[in-house]
C-alpha cells in the first residue's frame, strides 16, 4: 500500500510536460500538501498586466510585486489561487499571462520575494502535513536543493506543443499546435537563459521523460522513486500498482 510522503519532493521541468498534473495527482497519491510555485509568478504577472505596467520595466514590477495581495492553496484536492481576493485560477492561464510571465519571473526581486514566501509555505506544511510535493523550474536548484526527491520531468518540444495546444482547446482558448510549439520554445528559451533562478536541473535530479508515459505511469515511477528513498511513512513493500 502506497504510504504518505514524509520530507519534499522537488519536481521541476519546462510546460508541457504535464509537471502540474503529475504533482497535483502524485501529492493526493501520497497523501501530501501541494505547492505549484509557477501559478505563484503568474499571479504576479497578472496584477502587472492589469496595473497596465510594463512587464519588461523590472523596477516597476519589482515595486508591484511588493504590493501584491495574493493566497495559494496548498491542498491537492481544493485549488485555490487568488488576487487579491478574487478567483483568478483560469485568468493566470490566458494566452496574455502565458507570454509575460518570462520576463516578469526574470526579476531578480520578484524571484527573491516569492522564493522566501515558498520556503515559508514549505516549511509550514511539512511540520503541519509531514510531506510536500512542490512544481516549478527552480525548485531543486534554487528552493529546496536539500530536498531527498528531486525530479525533472522533460518531453520532447512537439508532444508538449501537442498537448499545449489540446490543453488551450479544452480551456476553451484558441490554439493550434504551430502556435503552442512557438510559445513553447520561446518559454525554454526565456527561462533556461535568464540570470536569475535559470530553468536547468538539479546536478542530482532523477530524469524521466513523460513523452512515452502516460500521467498514471509517471505517477507509479515517482511514487516507486519516493518508495526507495525512504520517504513514505508506513510502507516498506514495493509500491501498489
Amino acid at each position: 500500500m502506497t504510504g504518505a510522503l514524509r520530507g519534499v519532493v522537488a519536481l521541476d521541468g519546462p510546460s508541457g510536460t504535464g509537471k502540474t498534473t503529475v504533482a497535483r495527482k502524485l501529492a493526493q497519491r501520497l497523501g501530501a500538501g501541494y505547492l505549484d510555485t509557477g501559478a505563484m509568478y503568474r499571479m504576479v504577472t497578472l496584477a502587472v498586466l492589469r496595473a497596465g505596467v510594463d512587464p519588461a520595466d523590472a523596477v516597476a514590477v519589482a515595486g508591484l510585486a511588493d504590493r501584491t495581495d495574493f493566497g495559494i492553496g496548498t491542498s491537492p484536492d481544493r485549488l485555490e489561487i487568488r488576487l487579491a481576493g478574487e478567483d483568478v485560477a483560469a485568468d493566470i492561464r490566458g494566452p496574455e499571462v502565458t507570454k509575460a510571465v518570462s520576463p516578469v519571473s526574470a526579476v531578480p526581486h520578484v524571484r527573491e520575494l516569492l522564493v522566501a514566501r515558498q520556503r515559508r509555505i514549505i516549511d509550514d506544511v511539512v511540520e503541519h502535513r509531514g510531506g510536500i510535493v512542490v512544481e516549478g523550474r527552480d525548485i531543486g536548484t534554487v528552493v529546496a536543493p536539500d530536498s531527498p526527491l528531486k525530479v525533472y520531468l522533460t518531453a520532447s518540444a512537439d508532444v508538449r506543443a501537442s498537448r499545449r495546444s489540446t490543453q488551450d482547446s479544452a480551456a476553451g482558448r484558441k490554439s493550434s499546435v504551430a502556435d503552442a510549439l512557438a510559445s513553447v520554445e520561446r518559454r525554454d528559451h526565456l527561462d533556461s537563459t535568464r540570470t536569475a533562478s535559470p530553468l536547468r536541473p538539479a546536478d542530482d535530479a532523477v530524469h524521466v521523460d513523460t513523452s512515452e508515459l502516460s500521467i498514471d505511469q509517471v505517477i507509479v515511477a515517482l511514487s516507486e522513486l519516493a518508495s526507495h528513498r525512504g520517504l513514505l511513512a508506513g510502507c516498506n513493500a514495493e509500491v501498489a500498482r
